[in-house]
């Protein structure tokens, strides 16, 4: 029998792996659901690095996925200004995200930066013009549910 394990990464983005239960006698059963997940067993990094430039676009100067440097399914490289106009430009793997070059479009192989789990957190550690910028966005969300609420 095979299984399928999803986990949710971001808004909308899920990885699914198929893991098989040797212990099951019937496999005849599974084949059509087989030929449906065929290939989504690795998701496609360049979705998920358009969904991380989406979610906090608003909370810097600038932010697209890397057009130069190699999008595969395990990897992708977003560049992005902070508001304090410093460029970085970030690997995005399935063990998250971390700056590899100070400007884009650049690897640089000698930085041994740390991954964070979430562009929240990278950007949170390199930009207290994104901290202010996102903590402004979360006030007038509240504020907006309040007024919401009153009505």
């Amino acid at each position: 029998m095979h299984l399928w394990i999803c986990t949710k990464y971001y808004t909308h983005i899920f990885m699914c792996r198929m893991e098989t239960d040797y212990n099951s006698i019937d496999e005849s059963s599974n084949n059509g659901a087989e030929n449906h997940f065929e290939g989504t067993d690795v998701k496609d990094m360049r979705i998920e690095a358009e969904a991380v430039v989406n979610d906090v676009l608003f909370a810097v100067s600038n932010m697209f996925v890397s057009k130069n440097l190699p999008c595969v399914e395990e990897v992708a490289y977003i560049n992005v200004e902070t508001r304090e106009k410093n460029k970085y430009c970030l690997e995005l793997t399935e063990a998250g995200l971390r700056v590899v070059a100070y400007d884009f479009d650049q690897m640089d192989e000698s930085l041994q930066n740390p991954y964070h789990e979430t562009v929240y957190s990278l950007l949170d550690s390199v930009s207290p013009a994104y901290r202010e910028a996102f903590g402004n966005a979360l006030l007038q969300r509240l504020e907006d549910l309040k007024s919401d609420g009153q009505s």
